[in-house]
Parts: structure tokens; C-alpha cells; sequence
């Protein structure tokens, strides 16, 4: 009783806060969105007495091109993918998704074209099959969900479920691995059809073997489809169209793998100390 009065009392404040971000000077598209995504100049802080996340970073990402941002912790990475979600306040003039100011794209529009997969990615207490469905839209049919899993190599561990993907899982997803998890969250994302497929920092907990499944998987499905891949695992990105390089929030380097890892600059220094790493580690 204790606790339900308190989570009463809590009610009225969380419903009545106003969201930082609103439809209210959005104009609603005329076509689904393509894929497009540019910034200028883009500069963030998330407040007025922090330095700024993201420094005057500007680019392009064509529609259907498998684009990579890497960096080391904090340089602005996933503060990007936050921004082109409106989940903050942008600047007008600094961030558009085809040739669009995100400011003015309603936002059922804009994150309606969106597949993400986050770090702090959310499972519900419900059954295997729910939780991936939950990233559809318009309803989602028993072979939508099996493809999806299939792709995530999800697939390969349903076995080991009693109800496979009518299993239900606890709160957060509790009684997954780590791994399972980001595949049941990977699956999502590819059940939703979405033109722009973020994901960032998704597969940090599957193992070197899954890892190469998936991305032979997923390769298949980005065809057509702007990607978005936020990682530490440089290994990963290899054969990006091209690769943006952060340092505490500015583009400090941009490029193809091959050009990039021989030009002796940030991204060199992060490839050889990966592969250093990776030696120690199989010794």
C-alpha cells in the first residue's frame, strides 16, 4: 500500500511534464523518407555549463550506404544518433534527414523510419515473440517474426527455450544473456522495415563467431537501407562505405578502412591498439 501511494504521488508529475521535444512548427512529408541524412555544423552541449558534445561536425550519408562512426568512449558517438531521433533539442539548420530539418519532420515520421538498437536497450516480462514484434508496425505476421530472428541468430538459441519463441522472459529481459539480448533487440529492428537501421554498439556482447553470422546476415537486409553502425570493435566496420572518425566530439577523420588504417592518424592508432589487444588476449 505504502509503495502504490507513493508511485500515486509520483503520477500526476510524470504525466503532466511537457516533453522536450514537440510537432509544434512540423510539416508532415509527402513521400516516405528515403534515407538522406546530413549534418552542419553541428554543435550540441547537454547543458549550458557543459562542454559541448559535438563540435561543427558536418557530413553526408547517401540513402542506402553503410556509413560507421567510431571513437573512443565519450566522443560524441551516441550523442549523434540522439539527436537525429529528436530525443534532444537540435539547433534549426544543423541536422536534416532528406533535406529535411529534423526540427520540422513530425516525429511519429521521423523515428517511424528509424530500426535502433540502443546500448541501454529495454525487454519486456513478456513472451520471446512479443518483444519482437513490439518493433513493428501495422501488425506483424508469424513469418516476419521468424525471419527476424533468423537474421539476429536469435534463431540458433530457441532450442534451449522450453516454449522457443512463445518463451517468456522476465523484466528487462532478466533471464537472458547478454547476447541474447542484443540479438532479441536486433531482431526488432529488423521486423520494423525501417529506411535508416541505427545500430549502436549492437553486437558488444555476442561472441567473434555470432558476431561474423549476423553481420553476413544483416549485410543482406542494409542493401537498399541507409545504416548507421556506432562500435568499438573496428573489426566490424571493415567494409563500411565510409567511416567517421570523433575525437571529444569533432570529425577528426574520414574514409574507407584501408585508407585510413595506413594513413597513421586517430583511427590507425585505434586499429593497432584493437589488434594488440586481440593478440594479448589469444595468448
Amino acid at each position: 500500500f505504502q509503495r502504490g501511494s507513493a508511485c500515486m504521488g509520483r503520477l500526476p508529475e510524470i504525466l503532466d511534464a511537457k516533453p522536450e521535444t514537440a510537432d509544434a512548427h512540423v510539416v508532415p512529408g509527402t513521400r516516405p523518407i528515403e534515407g538522406r541524412i546530413e549534418a552542419r555544423g553541428l554543435t550540441f552541449s547537454y547543458a549550458p555549463d557543459r562542454l559541448p558534445a559535438l563540435r561543427d561536425v558536418s557530413f553526408v550519408v547517401e540513402p542506402g550506404r553503410k556509413v560507421a562512426v567510431v571513437g573512443r568512449t565519450g566522443a560524441g558517438k551516441t550523442t549523434l544518433v540522439q539527436l537525429l531521433l529528436r530525443h534532444y533539442p537540435v539547433a534549426k539548420g544543423m541536422l536534416f534527414v532528406d533535406g529535411r530539418d529534423v526540427n520540422e519532420i513530425p516525429l511519429a515520421e521521423l523515428r517511424g523510419a528509424f530500426g535502433t538498437v540502443p546500448q541501454d536497450l529495454f525487454l519486456f516480462s513478456d513472451r520471446i515473440r512479443e518483444n519482437i514484434a513490439f518493433g513493428g508496425r501495422n501488425g506483424v505476421d508469424d513469418a516476419a517474426i521468424a525471419r527476424a530472428a533468423e537474421i539476429s541468430r536469435l534463431s540458433a538459441d530457441l532450442d534451449r527455450f522450453p516454449d522457443r519463441l512463445d518463451q517468456v522472459i522476465g523484466e528487462r529481459g532478466v533471464t537472458l544473456s547478454g547476447g541474447q539480448k542484443q540479438r532479441a533487440a536486433i531482431a526488432r529492428a529488423v521486423v520494423r522495415e525501417p529506411s535508416i537501421l541505427v545500430l549502436d554498439d549492437a553486437l558488444s556482447s555476442v561472441d567473434s563467431h555470432t558476431e561474423q553470422e549476423i553481420q553476413e546476415r544483416l549485410r543482406e537486409f542494409m542493401k537498399g537501407r541507409t545504416t548507421l553502425v556506432i562500435t568499438h570493435r573496428l573489426s566490424a566496420v571493415a567494409d563500411a562505405d565510409e567511416i567517421l572518425v570523433l575525437d571529444e566530439g569533432r570529425l577528426v577523420e574520414r574514409g574507407r578502412h584501408a585508407g585510413l588504417s595506413a594513413a597513421g592518424g586517430p583511427y590507425a592508432r585505434l586499429w593497432e591498439s584493437q589488434k594488440l589487444a586481440e593478440e594479448l588476449a589469444g595468448t
